[in-house]
């Protein structure tokens, strides 16, 4: 890929790879905080959040039209291909396959069901930032760059 673009109207573009890491670590966080004040809603949608804003980073420096433009289109496709390592895609199901609290069924919840959740997301943004590394790596040690250490 060539050097990123910024475009503000684009749901995408509007932030740079390492922002849209940064958000991602910001959204983990307040998930964190969600699930100690024991809102198992609001945390469990601020992990997927966290984990889908870390995959838009990947998906700027690796184009994949079946990532789909949402977090939770993100994590489906990424649960089914077999180009990522099996703990990401685990992870990508724990993501999709926790209940959210509420609703007809009534999903028991506890800190460790919790903090599955946050390793789920924890797992998928780490592969996310080791795609944005691995890129920012090769574009350091291009032809015509000297190498940097």
């Amino acid at each position: 890929m060539g050097s990123f673009v910024r475009d503000p109207a684009h749901w995408l573009y509007k932030f740079s790879p390492d922002q849209w890491i940064a958000a991602s670590l910001h959204e983990v966080r307040a998930a964190e905080a969600a699930f100690k004040m024991h809102n198992s809603r609001a945390g469990l949608a601020g992990a997927k959040r966290a984990a889908g804003m870390a995959l838009n980073a990947a998906l700027i420096l690796e184009p994949n039209a079946s990532w789909g433009r949402t977090y939770l289109d993100h994590l489906m496709a990424l649960s089914r291909d077999a180009t990522v390592p099996e703990a990401v895609r685990a992870a990508c199901l724990v993501l999709l396959e926790t209940p959210l609290p509420g609703g007809h069924v009534v999903a028991l919840r506890t800190a460790r069901s919790n903090e599955r959740a946050l390793e789920a997301a924890r797992d998928v943004m780490a592969h996310a930032y080791a795609v944005v590394k691995r890129h920012a790596a090769r574009a350091a040690n291009e032809p015509g760059e000297p190498e940097k250490e």
